[in-house]
């Protein structure tokens, strides 16, 4: 079976991650300042990749890197919700 990862990479490290910012949260930790740290600015990886580096793979390092970060946001986002959506049933 084809996979999208690389063999090194844990496909469940998002999911660790986002549950570490979780932890964060939980101890009352603002969501908002939690997500700047997780996520990388749009402006920021346009700059990225418009860095000329002549390193063999730099700019797939770079989209991993960015798509990976954007995962672990998302994953983090669906921890919250569902957090807050519990808390409003109760």
């Amino acid at each position: 079976m084809q996979t999208n990862h690389s063999p090194d990479i844990d496909p469940l490290e998002p999911q660790r991650e986002a549950a570490m910012f979780y932890g964060l949260f939980l101890r009352g930790h603002s969501a908002d300042e939690i997500r700047r740290d997780i996520d990388i600015p749009k402006s920021v990886a346009e700059k990225w990749f418009k860095t000329e580096r002549h390193e063999p793979n730099f700019r797939s390092n770079l989209r991993r890197l960015y798509e990976y970060r954007k995962r672990v946001l998302a994953i983090f986002d669906e921890l919250v919700d569902h957090q807050r959506n519990r808390a409003g049933v109760h």
